[in-house]
């Protein structure tokens, strides 16, 4: 009869002596515990991390392990589904022996292609970004292509705006002419208007100043007689000086 219990014990103790500093346990019954796995540094010393959490179960090494991803950080989450088919495909193949070292390192080897690949990923969403800001600037100075279609399409729509705008001008200007009063209606409704000269000339009592200097007297002017013909009577038929 297999001794699991002695199986696992034994491997606790060697993945604690491997990984003095990433290697923690959380319980005992079940034995579960996580490793943290750092990937060698990158470009601009960027690095990749995982930490594991495996619990084993009754039968194991004859069973897998429970496994998950308990904390990441520069993981994306096609990386993360990745390191989840890596370990179920290393699980598989190793059942029957004590396996979590190799599912580690299988790990550990995943996260530097990782890392690597991280200065081709930014490389290929840069030339992304570039080929779409240059389609975007094509688009923006070539415009849609004019087909007979889509003109018609612009010139009906257009013409109904153009109908909306005169019909609203319509409106408003009769509107307009409706809103506007005659001079007879303007004294009708303000009845200060009749009354507005009068008032004027009593406040002003006798302050209107008149210039005497427009006004000369009669003999001082010079006036003219045309004679018009020998018929000429300047004082008139019928006037007293005929006798």
């Amino acid at each position: 009869m297999t001794d699991y219990s002695e199986q696992q014990l034994n491997e606790l103790e060697a993945l604690e002596s491997i990984y003095p500093d990433s290697f923690t346990v959380l319980s005992e019954n079940p034995p579960s515990f996580t490793i943290t796995v750092t990937s060698e540094a990158g470009e601009n010393d960027e690095t990749v991390q995982t930490t594991l959490k495996f619990t084993y179960s009754e039968k194991y090494p004859d069973e897998a392990p429970l496994y998950e991803l308990f904390s990441q950080e520069n993981l994306e989450d096609n990386d993360a589904i990745d390191i989840f088919k890596l370990l179920a495909l290393q699980a598989e193949e190793n059942l029957g022996v004590v396996m979590i070292f190799t599912l580690v390192t299988a790990v550990q080897e995943k996260v530097n292609e990782i890392v690597d690949q991280i200065k081709t990923r930014r490389e290929e969403k840069k030339k992304l970004k570039e080929k779409e800001a240059e389609e975007a600037e094509k688009q923006l100075f070539h415009g849609t292509p004019v087909t007979i279609e889509n003109f018609l399409c612009w010139k009906a729509k257009f013409d109904a705006e153009l109908l909306e705008i005169k019909k609203k001008r319509i409106k408003e200007e009769e509107q307009a002419g409706k809103n506007k009063l005659s001079g007879k209606q303007l004294f009708e409704t303000n009845h200060n208007l009749d009354t507005s000269d009068i008032q004027f000339l009593e406040e002003a009592g006798n302050n209107v100043e008149v210039d005497e200097s427009l006004f000369q007297e009669l003999d001082d002017l010079e006036l003219e007689v045309v004679e018009d013909g020998p018929d000429y009577n300047p004082v008139g038929p019928g006037s007293d000086s005929e006798d």
